[in-house]
């Protein structure tokens, strides 16, 4: 099969729709269309099923899908390697974390490391969900949460701390808390609901303060994203439980409760086995590594 017809096969697929895979690949529309009816025409047989929705793949076309997969990730692999046989460290990183951490924490640092590292091209999957690392979906990530994986290697980048925030308009409307008591007489942002909400431990301003046995406050308002949790608290729905790297700089957010303290976190760095000891990775861990020392208290 060729390449390029299997290549954009795996990119509409992916996408789920022309359009995605076009702008995935970089190509127009039309030659992703081309690609496919070829390669449909090569094999005699119907690889998706044409929605006003997008592509769905038919039986054939998920066998196909399942080593085209397979064949993109080896060929992802084998680039990096190539790539990173260089004596200086370049090429692209394909680095994936949840929205708020990626927008917040990250991306206001990557300058630094461009200028450490100008060959290295910083591609951000910013996704709450989680991204399949051994399926080298992405090179590497960023993660409020251990890796379950056993071909992945992780790496503890930080403990975050959590404390109780809200905007000073609500503060200035209902008054502050003298106590986690108190909360019950608050409007209080959950973060969930928890099927939804992967990252642990977030929901706690909903219970801070109750006897065991007392049913969880009410939501103001429930969202599953810490950015959406932080916009909500600035906008003044409520008092809202967040991670300290999203508020640190932010005037728009007073600590509620300072010497209430929600259950740390940690966060770590996790790649593929396959790219251990890569430039790339190694000179991008390193970096955070450095950068998180740098925000320890």
């Amino acid at each position: 099969m060729d390449w390029d017809k299997l290549k954009s096969f795996h990119a509409a697929a992916e996408a789920g729709s022309l359009t995605g895979a076009a702008d995935a690949l970089r190509l127009s529309q039309s030659a992703v269309s081309r690609q496919i009816a070829a390669l449909e025409d090569d094999l005699g047989v119907k690889l998706f099923h044409r929605h006003a929705r997008g592509l769905i793949p038919t039986e054939p076309g998920r066998l196909l899908y399942k080593a085209a997969h397979d064949i993109s990730a080896k060929v992802a692999l084998a680039e990096a390697m190539v790539t990173d046989s260089r004596d200086k460290p370049s090429g692209d990183l394909r680095v994936t974390a949840p929205l708020a951490m990626g927008a917040i924490w990250l991306t206001p640092r990557l300058a630094a490391f461009n200028a450490a590292y100008p060959d290295i091209r910083i591609h951000l999957l910013l996704d709450d969900r989680e991204l399949d690392i051994a399926g080298l979906e992405a090179d590497c990530a960023i993660r409020p949460w251990p890796s379950t994986q056993n071909d992945l290697i992780q790496r503890k980048l930080m403990s975050v701390r959590q404390h109780m925030y809200a905007s000073r308009s609500y503060l200035d409307r209902k008054g502050a808390p003298k106590s986690a008591a108190d909360l019950s007489d608050h409007a209080i942002i959950h973060y969930g609901p928890p099927h939804l909400a992967p990252i642990p431990h977030l929901d706690w301003a909903a219970k801070a303060g109750l006897k065991e046995g007392e049913p969880m406050r009410p939501p103001a308002v429930e969202a599953n994203s810490i950015m959406a949790i932080m916009k909500a608290a600035e906008a003044g729905l409520g008092i809202a439980g967040l991670p300290d790297y999203v508020t640190r700089g932010n005037d728009r957010l007073m600590r509620v409760l300072p010497d209430l303290e929600g259950p740390p976190f940690e966060v770590y760095f996790v790649y593929p086995a396959e790219l251990r000891g890569t430039s790339r990775v190694t000179a991008f861990r390193e970096f955070l590594l450095a950068e998180a020392r740098r925000d320890e208290p």
